[in-house]
């Protein structure tokens, strides 16, 4: 594999702690199942699901590699070389990330399935491969990696937050503009330059997965207690999280289930071949990563997602790199979260934007979105004023899941992620994966399966909660990547020359840049 290295031989003919299947995704996703309400049990690698549908998870699926470990995974999938990038060279993630993915894609393809049999459709049977949703979480990289941008120039380097305060406290910082950032660090006496230049590889690590900052931040940190520390992102309007030693809750359900009152909903089965929800109208309204991608695995599984902008369109269609992708200059990163989507553009503060919206909802089946609880019901789409306008939505709702933890980063602080992640002994140190982003995103996707699944089969309207914090809790509950790297099996240094592997073909197309296509095979009687 070119831009790649071979793994060394670790003299063992078996490969440590590998099985024949996925152990960890298979193992999540009967969990979910059987959390929705889905009869589920295992026989070996195959969960058998009611109505005689099966869901089996395998390490490879369609692409030609032989891997057999979360760890081969990694290496060959590009996991290893995004969450290196702060380390100068590919890293181990210390978490079951890409299993912990596959097994909420597997829930949430078989639950979209099960649900198109209840309206009469034939799928028989659900796969999806480790391997494959390593490559969905790496989208926004591989998107950007093989865009043809020569303008663009992202920072890079090693090293990123946290910071440590005089009293040994370790903490993560979130500045979403640049005024805050300039303000805090100042209020902590770090010259203007300094903090200036620091700017653009901090807006820009959820992005690049990497945050090279000048040590005078790091210094300035270390000489102020965590009180100062507070009272300084207090003035400045920036956001500080403590990075706990040990995650205080670790698994259980991501998302939260509940039945609202009985309606005549006219359900649209999924057509074989189209899509399990092939009829389902979605309305998304949401930004950054974790909204925007559950709408697109739903769009993956047939649905018809109508995306909600601000006129004039979402600022983040314009940020570097840029690709031509369906004939239009977009934001690599952009088109992997959002392409095949419809676009509203509606001022949602206006009267008129707010109509425009409700008239939307009229003929939809899913509302989705990340706005912030405070601002839902002045805009009308608080789940009481929605349920009266729109008798049999099902209501979705992604948060950070904590007041003040609204980014990917201080999530991981504060669920005790970072600590687990971090090496042996070493400070809590969040990866710059936006690993939370992508599971909130993925989980968010389940739940609104799940109450699609539900409505079909209760007759009631469905609200569904997940966040960000309940996706680290899911991936704490897998800490600890399964078994070691096989022999042969390359490690990704490039992205690039992964999206042109004809071994991986089967997971992408290219369309201006590699887009990710999507991880499940359905099989219908």
């Amino acid at each position: 594999m070119t831009g790649s290295t071979s793994v060394a031989p670790r003299g063992a003919p078996e490969l440590a702690g590998a099985r024949a299947w996925p152990v960890v995704a298979t193992g999540v996703a009967a969990g979910l199942l059987r959390s929705a309400g889905a009869a589920t049990t295992a026989t070996g690698g195959l969960l058998h699901v009611e109505h005689e549908l099966t869901c089996r998870v395998s390490w490879s699926g369609p692409l030609e590699l032989a891997l057999r470990s979360e760890a081969d995974v990694q290496a060959a999938c590009g996991v290893m070389q995004v969450h290196g990038r702060r380390y100068g060279a590919p890293t181990p993630l210390r978490a079951d990330f890409a299993s912990v993915a596959a097994g909420v894609l597997a829930a949430t393809g078989t639950l979209a399935a099960l649900r198109a049999r209840q309206l009469g459709a034939g799928y028989r049977a659900v796969e999806v491969s480790v391997a494959q949703a390593a490559l969905l979480g790496l989208s926004q990289y591989l998107a950007a990696a093989t865009a043809a941008d020569e303008s663009c120039a992202e920072p890079d380097g090693v090293g990123g937050p946290p910071f440590r305060s005089a009293d040994g406290v370790w903490f993560e910082l979130e500045a979403l503009e640049a005024d805050g950032w300039l303000r805090f660090w100042g209020l902590l006496g770090v010259e203007r330059r300094s903090v200036g230049r620091s700017w653009l590889p901090f807006q820009s690590r959820y992005g690049t997965a990497t945050c090279p900052l000048p040590d005078e931040l790091f210094a300035a940190a270390r000489v102020v207690t965590y009180r100062r520390v507070v009272h300084a992102a207090a003035e400045a309007g920036v956001g500080v999280t403590v990075a706990v030693a040990r995650p205080p809750v670790a698994g259980g359900v991501p998302w939260r289930l509940r039945a609202g009152d009985p309606v005549a909903v006219v359900e649209a089965a999924g057509r074989d071949g189209a899509g399990p929800l092939a009829g389902v109208t979605v309305v998304e309204i949401a930004r950054r990563v974790q909204g925007p991608l559950a709408g697109r695995v739903l769009s993956l599984l047939g649905a018809r997602v109508v995306r909600v902008e601000p006129v004039g369109g979402d600022p983040l269609r314009g940020v570097p790199p840029v690709a031509v992708v369906g004939g239009v200059a977009v934001s690599a990163r952009f088109a992997a979260l959002n392409r095949g989507k419809e676009v509203l553009e509606a001022d949602l503060r206006s009267p008129e934007g707010r109509s425009a919206v409700r008239e939307l909802l009229h003929g939809a089946d899913v509302l989705l979105h990340s706005l912030a609880p405070a601002k839902v019901g002045g805009l009308g789409l608080d789940p009481e004023t929605v349920a009266a306008l729109h008798p049999g939505l099902v209501y979705v709702q992604a948060s950070g899941g904590a007041p003040g933890l609204t980014t990917d980063f201080p999530v991981q602080a504060h669920s005790g992620l970072a600590a687990l992640l971090a090496p042996e002994g070493g400070v809590p140190r969040p990866t710059l994966l936006t690993v939370c982003d992508v599971l909130g995103g993925l989980v968010c996707a389940a739940g609104a399966a799940a109450g699609l699944a539900a409505r079909a089969r209760t007759g009631r309207a469905q609200r569904v909660e997940s966040s960000l914090l309940s996706a680290a809790r899911l991936l704490c509950g897998a800490a600890g990547v399964t078994g070691g790297r096989s022999d042969g099996v390359e490690v990704c240094t490039d992205l690039a020359a992964l999206a042109a592997d004809p071994r991986l073909a089967a997971a992408f197309e290219l369309d201006g840049c590699a887009i990710v296509r999507p991880p499940w095979e359905f099989r219908s009687w």
